[in-house]
Formats: C-alpha cells, structure tokens, sequence
C-alpha cells in the first residue's frame, strides 16, 4: 500500500527523523532514558498477551493519541511481531469508535506504515 511521500512520511522516515532527535536528549537525561526502556521492556514481556498483540494494542493507543512517532515505532514493532495487514486493520478499526473522526485521520497513517514496515519483511 505505501503511498508516502516526504511531505507525508508515516513509517520509516517519521523513524529516522526521530532518531537523531532522540540520541540528542538521551544524552542529556540518560537515567531517564533507561527508566523509560526498562518500563518498555517489562510491558512488552511474554505474559498472558504476546508481543504481537501488546503493539497492536500501542499501535492502537498511538492513532488515538495522534502520535506519528508513536504510530511508526509501534507499526514496525507489530509487524516484526508478526502482525497480519488484517490484524493491524482491525485494530486501527477499533480506534474510530473509541476516538471517532479523529481516528479516520491517524488511522490511514497508521494503516500505512504498518504496510510499510509488513512489505518490507516479506
């Protein structure tokens, strides 16, 4: 499906653009940084839920909370999980009830960025 452009990237390039971004503030507040990792590891530990369900579930949150670094990180994460294109439509589905019109803006992001990330694994 991957119809970006660098006028609007939702995947990879949203990801890059924040990369350096992040190595800049990490130095700055490290001890923060690593509370934070420790925080994403123990939530995305096996448990009842596996990891392909937990980013969905974050990819999720992020189209509600309108967050295209959340989205990418997220998408990228699902699909490496091994997340179906269905799966991720149907929990991005999930997003325009629970936020409504809204959702019909970043859940097309997110949609395609999850295409994005799936294609490129295939």
């Amino acid at each position: 499906m991957t119809t970006t452009t660098s006028e609007h990237a939702h995947g990879k390039d949203v990801l890059d653009a924040l990369n350096p971004l992040h190595r800049e503030l990490r130095r700055a507040v490290p001890d923060v940084y690593k509370g934070f990792g420790e925080l994403h590891k123990a939530a995305f530990a096996p448990g009842a839920l596996d990891q392909r369900t937990k980013e969905l579930i974050a990819l999720a949150i992020g189209v509600v909370e309108g967050c295209d670094g959340c989205i990418a990180s997220h998408a990228q994460a699902a699909a490496r999980a091994g997340a179906t294109k269905q799966e991720a439509a149907e929990a991005i589905g999930v997003t325009f009830l629970m936020k409504g019109g809204p959702a019909t803006i970043y859940g097309p992001r997110a949609y395609d960025a999850f295409c994005e990330f799936a294609d490129a694994l295939a």
